[in-house]
């Protein structure tokens, strides 16, 4: 798959290089503990999906400017510290196959690195007047927040609709994609406001749809990537489970839930629940969502200026709902 996304990368290629640096520069920092855990973040980043979406969004209208430059900095500084965060809540060790920051320099130092990555991101807006971009960011920041909150209070009930499950989603993670297309678009200083609403619907669209792919994971095979019934373990209620729950029969219904409340730690029972939702067209189900809103946003990307950047923008679509991992 890398060589997939090496080749829709084509038209942004150079500018992502000149990106890295530039996020590699707001990084610093004089303290020096503190720079040597910015060195161990930028050498273990992911596949910076959001700086794509960022940099796309901007050339799909115009040319790449030091505020698109900016604005994708902004979101992945951002998107570092809500990670870091999440560790800590998560209580989680690796992140991509490594030691996370609580790992290595404990609670009290990550939670700090992420309040300081956040408050770079503050400031490389504000020193720059890019008050319209941050906007649209914190709009995300306070809607991420919600989403999570709202997730956790529903999970102790786990009783929760599938507008609900759309209603997270939509906050905890489409919101983040939304504004990385909604920064793109306004930066590049040539799209019209509707435009930029049009790419922040779009993103929007896509990132519920890269959510529920998410979510298929903890059902499919062991091999592709995410441990099978992380979720399960962790009581989250994902839509194809949801679905299967919805139409399955009182007591049907009572022996699920009961598993994921108080026997999900049981690799046999979180196997049940498993088969429970394979078998009742869950899967299915979620997978036709899942292209529903694929579908919806590659229609509103139709109406976009035609170049190679929606081309690849398009092909980043198919690639983050058919990617293995």
């Amino acid at each position: 798959m890398s060589k997939a996304l090496d080749k829709i990368k084509v038209p942004i290629a150079e500018e992502l290089g000149v990106f890295e640096g530039k996020f590699r520069e707001s990084m610093k920092s004089p303290v020096s503990l503190l720079d040597t855990i910015m060195n161990y973040i930028v050498k273990r980043k992911g596949k910076q999906m959001r700086p794509m979406f960022v940099l796309f969004s901007s050339k799909l209208f115009g040319d790449i400017t030091e505020k698109t430059y900016r604005g994708a900095a902004l979101v992945e500084l951002l998107h570092t510290a809500t990670l870091v965060h999440d560790d800590v809540v998560d209580d989680s060790y690796k992140r991509r196959g490594f030691f996370s920051i609580n790992a290595l320099w404990k609670n009290k130092i990550a939670v700090l690195v992420g309040d300081y990555l956040l408050s770079k991101g503050l400031l490389l807006s504000l020193e720059n007047d890019d008050f319209f971009e941050l906007k649209l960011l914190s709009v995300s920041v306070r809607q991420m927040s919600e989403g999570e909150l709202l997730q956790i209070e529903k999970t102790r009930g786990l009783n929760f609709s599938e507008e609900i499950y759309f209603e997270i989603i939509r906050k905890k993670t489409a919101s983040l994609i939304a504004s990385c297309c909604a920064i793109g678009a306004s930066a590049s200083q040539k799209a019209s406001k509707e435009q930029i609403e049009q790419m922040r619907q779009f993103g929007e669209w896509i990132g519920i749809a890269f959510q529920i792919k998410d979510d298929l994971f903890d059902f499919g095979e062991d091999d592709i990537g995410k441990p099978t019934g992380i979720d399960i373990r962790e009581k989250k209620l994902t839509l194809p489970l949801i679905y299967a729950l919805q139409h399955a029969d009182k007591s049907t219904r009572r022996a699920i839930t009961h598993i994921i409340r108080k026997e999900n730690t049981n690799e046999k029972k979180v196997a049940e629940v498993i088969d429970f939702v394979r078998k009742s067209g869950g899967i299915r189900y979620a997978i036709q969502k899942m292209e529903e809103y694929r579908e919806k946003a590659l229609n509103l990307l139709e109406e976009m200026p035609d170049n190679p950047c929606r081309s690849s923008l398009k092909e980043l679509v198919y690639y983050v709902t058919d990617r293995k991992k």
